[in-house]
């Protein structure tokens, strides 16, 4: 099996699933910087500009015309800065951890499968029959299975993590998704789930998702944070017809108006207009970068959640690399607002982390051919006759 959860996982018991006040005035917007979650903000910094110099330094030495890798040498040089080394290695670990969670605003009738199914995939996760089990065992990934707030219950298995903020979000059509203090304990759980799989041994952090209705919270976070308008930002998700997309696209717009997120505050998104999952997923990408471990970000709600954190921390986009371009329309807009250009374009749309498992061996690749491919020198291969480098 595939599946390998935190060990030491937290109590099963639950939080209450009655939602707290939420609003500008329930917590001053000064916790970002206290705890974990600011404690984490602090730790953040750019990449290393001087390993990144040196690196395209390198990649011009190469036995290669400089330029003819295209991508794979803006992607090896991407992560030269993160790993503070010109000749970037990525040999440990790599982890796709894939947040569960239910969506309240399911009750409005956005999705055409019903809210059980989001425990009844955890439980195909645990037993290695999904999709994201499947590839992850293809590329040599392991899978973290997190339940981040399934609504039912969930056996106690030793490969899943259990996290006890709530049961699912509240109906964000009818109110916050959550509280200010439930949207910050989502990031802090995803930073400790970052900062321990790094100490593990992962090289590489994957975010994955599960939770019916998460197209719809992913439309409204994107919405809010880019200003774009929902019926651009609102896509078929598991695939409504076009009388319940339009449908969604209202229900989207009716969360805005009534929450009115404010779109620099990411922790106020996360609340208003989020869900659980996405919640723990931006931890997770807070606490990849505060690690200096590249994110791979998979689709549409793992774009919304890159939304939030950035919206935290602007320059962890620098430690992000897009790995598809989901058919969801919104992650189109979610990718030009975060300036990420994904690497395939397969048309998918299913979640999970599936997207991301088919670019890590291009990461892979690009790291390699820049630590590993020998020199002209090395090599005693004559360079241009001309000098040049074009």
């Amino acid at each position: 099996m595939t599946t390998k959860g935190v060990r030491g996982t937290r109590s099963n018991a639950r939080a209450s699933m009655m939602p707290r006040p939420s609003g500008r005035g329930d917590t001053s917007p000064a916790e970002n910087r206290s705890g974990l979650l600011g404690d984490t903000l602090a730790r953040l910094s750019p990449l290393n500009a001087a390993a990144m110099k040196a690196a395209r330094l390198r990649q011009a030495t190469l036995t290669k015309p400089a330029g003819s890798l295209g991508r794979l040498e803006d992607l090896s040089v991407q992560l030269a800065g993160i790993l503070q080394t010109p000749t970037p290695r990525l040999g440990g670990k790599k982890v796709v951890i894939v947040a569960a969670g239910d969506h309240g605003v399911t009750a409005e009738g956005v999705s055409p499968y019903p809210s059980e199914v989001t425990a009844q995939m955890v439980l195909n996760f645990l037993r290695g029959g999904a999709a994201i089990c499947v590839m992850a065992r293809s590329v040599g990934c392991e899978v973290v299975v997190v339940d981040a707030g399934v609504a039912s219950d969930l056996p106690v298995h030793p490969s899943l993590r259990r996290l006890a903020i709530r049961r699912g979000t509240a109906n964000m059509a009818r109110g916050p998704a959550m509280s200010r203090d439930e949207a910050v304990r989502c990031l802090e759980e995803g930073i400790r789930l970052a900062i321990e799989q790094a100490a593990a041994g992962a090289d590489v952090l994957v975010t994955g998702d599960m939770g019916i209705g998460n197209t719809t919270a992913a439309s409204a976070i994107t919405a809010a944070i880019t200003g774009a308008d929902p019926e651009c930002t609102t896509g078929r998700g598991a695939g409504v017809g076009d009388a319940a997309l339009r449908h969604k696209v209202a229900v989207v717009r009716r969360a805005l108006k009534l929450n009115r997120p404010e779109p620099d505050d990411g922790v106020d998104v996360l609340s208003k207009v989020g869900g659980l999952e996405i919640g723990v997923l931006a931890g997770v990408i807070l606490g990849g970068a505060a690690a200096r471990r590249p994110v791979v970000l998979d689709g549409f709600i793992a774009g919304a959640a890159a939304l939030i954190a950035c919206a935290l921390a602007p320059h962890v986009r620098s430690y992000l690399v897009a790995s598809h371009r989901s058919a969801e329309q919104g992650h189109r807009i979610a990718l030009r607002h975060l300036r990420l250009r994904p690497l395939l374009d397969l048309k998918m749309r299913l979640g999970e982390g599936t997207g991301a498992m088919l670019a890590l061996p291009i990461v892979d690749v690009a790291w390699r051919t820049l630590a590993e491919m020998a020199t002209f020198a090395d090599a005693s291969v004559s360079g241009r006759a001309d000098g040049g480098h074009a």
